[in-house]
């Protein structure tokens, strides 16, 4: 359960958090274009904030990932591209519910343990849920290569780290925000 200064409305912590996050999100849109790492956010953001927070910043990553897309990335406005925009948003959501999950439920592994966890369960979660998807209703799974996947593996990976760097920065720099991780 997450800290009572993380869950006050209007706490200027949790709302930069909240912020540094979507703007994250921005910054890996605009150099990744279709790698953005959804599971990397998934992940940290259910060690970082409350359930309610954690899926506010899902939702708010995927429409700042789509709304550069659209409008600054020349996404065309047809139906398959819509339709994997939608797709993507339903993962998110997923890639971030899991790891949520599994902190809830494991709450006596140690922090690096429960972090491995949780990354692995929001990226088994997002590059299955996808890959089922691609096979079932979207035509095909020729993109999912060892190779792409490995890729996509190490972006998320690095963002991952990355994430979980900057909020133990936060923390350290603002001690009344405490981070899931720690507390778990």
């Amino acid at each position: 359960m997450a800290s009572q200064t993380m869950k006050r409305a209007g706490d200027w912590r949790y709302a930069t958090w909240l912020a540094l996050l979507v703007a994250a999100s921005a910054a890996f849109t605009l150099g990744f274009a279709c790698a953005v790492p959804f599971a990397a956010f998934g992940a940290a953001t259910a060690l970082t904030l409350p359930r309610r927070g954690a899926l506010l910043v899902a939702l708010a990553v995927w429409l700042a990932n789509q709304a550069i897309g659209f409008a600054i990335l020349g996404y065309p406005w047809n139906g398959e591209c819509l339709t994997w925009a939608a797709i993507f948003g339903g993962v998110s959501i997923l890639t971030t519910l899991a790891p949520l999950y599994l902190a809830n439920q494991w709450r006596g592994l140690t922090p690096v343990f429960l972090a491995a966890l949780a990354f692995m369960a929001a990226f088994g979660v997002y590059e299955g849920g996808l890959y089922i998807i691609s096979a079932t209703v979207m035509g095909g799974v020729e993109i999912y290569t060892p190779v792409t996947v490995l890729r996509i593996f190490e972006i998320n990976s690095a963002a991952f780290a990355g994430l979980l760097a900057l909020s133990h920065l936060g923390k350290a720099l603002t001690p009344a925000v405490t981070p899931a991780l720690a507390r778990v």
